[in-house]
């Protein structure tokens, strides 16, 4: 008896069938191959340095893209990211610049200090010892008059007359004394008068204040005017009151009788000025002496005897 049609396979089932043994022969096959190279691999590895290379070499475009991609993108991540930090960066570097430049004052303003601490300190090397060493605390800048106050007085050896310099040159002279605290006459007052020379020949000449913070000086021999613009004037010792050689002008402008000069020693830039004895006390001994009165400071630091005092020092 024939079978049924029913238990028939079609022709496509028939196929179905061809298909699923041709899988297995060929994963048969794969894993023989696979099983093959395996074995190579471990036992005889240079067999397989060819494949690699060449795999390696066919693979290298595709991994140099990838590699210059992913350098490209960590760069522009890091760009942005130091964008981010720039601001805080631009203010932190700001502070330290606004900082520095704070200290390299101080530096700086330390050191003009010491080199004039070490002017006050020739003072006392050059021979002759001073009387004291004080501090210059004020002047009459309400006043027509150029004074300035000394903090050094009677207590401390100054008495009137007695010239009073810096490290660059003269300043003025003592004239007027109390207990603690002396009135300088200063240079470029208009009733000073100091007998001065050229500092590279003997022309004499009278230093004289103007009141403005300039000085006159008037030959003594009129004639030709031999001075020129840069002359330094030093003190030549006629009077009996400065010592000679004390630099005391530059002459900045030429006249009929002489010529207008800057000081040398600057009594607004001064700190510290030095109160030598008379240079020629038997000289000096008939003039007339200036009347000493009390300028001593009070608790408050104020000066007493002259309203017009204040904390500048005027030329």
């Amino acid at each position: 008896m024939a079978p049924p049609a029913s238990s028939r396979r079609s022709g496509h089932s028939r196929r179905a069938q061809y298909g699923l043994f041709t899988g297995y022969v060929v994963a048969g096959l794969g894993a023989l191959i696979g099983a093959v190279l395996l074995a190579l691999s471990l036992f005889r590895p240079d067999i397989m340095s060819g494949p690699k290379t060449a795999a390696s070499d066919t693979v290298k475009p595709v991994a140099e893209a990838n590699a210059v991609v992913r350098s490209e993108s960590r760069g522009f991540i890091e760009d942005i990211r130091g964008y981010l930090r720039a601001g805080s960066q631009n203010e932190a570097l700001r502070r330290e610049v606004e900082l520095a430049r704070i200290r390299l004052a101080e530096a700086e303003a330390l050191k003009q200090e010491n080199a004039r601490l070490r002017g006050i300190l020739g003072l006392r090397e050059d021979g002759r010892e001073p009387v004291t060493v004080a501090r210059l605390i004020g002047s009459s800048s309400s006043s027509t008059r150029r004074f300035a106050y000394l903090g050094a007085g009677r207590r401390d050896g100054v008495e009137a007359g007695m010239p009073v310099r810096s490290a660059r040159g003269v300043v003025g002279r003592v004239l007027e004394v109390g207990t603690r605290s002396s009135r300088v006459l200063l240079l470029t007052d208009s009733e000073s008068i100091v007998p001065v020379r050229r500092a590279t020949d003997d022309t004499v000449a009278f230093a004289e204040g103007r009141g403005d913070g300039q000085i006159d000086i008037r030959l003594i021999n009129l004639g030709i005017n031999p001075l020129k613009v840069g002359d330094v004037f030093v003190t030549s010792g006629a009077g009996g009151f400065y010592a000679p050689g004390i630099a005391v002008a530059i002459v900045s402008k030429l006249t009929d009788d002489g010529g207008i000069a800057r000081i040398i020693s600057d009594p607004a830039a001064t700190d510290y000025v030095s109160v030598d004895p008379i240079f020629q006390p038997a000289a000096t001994s008939g003039a007339a002496t200036p009347v000493e009165i009390d300028l001593s400071a009070d608790a408050d630091g104020e000066t007493e005897g002259d309203t017009g005092a204040d904390t500048d020092i005027d030329r």
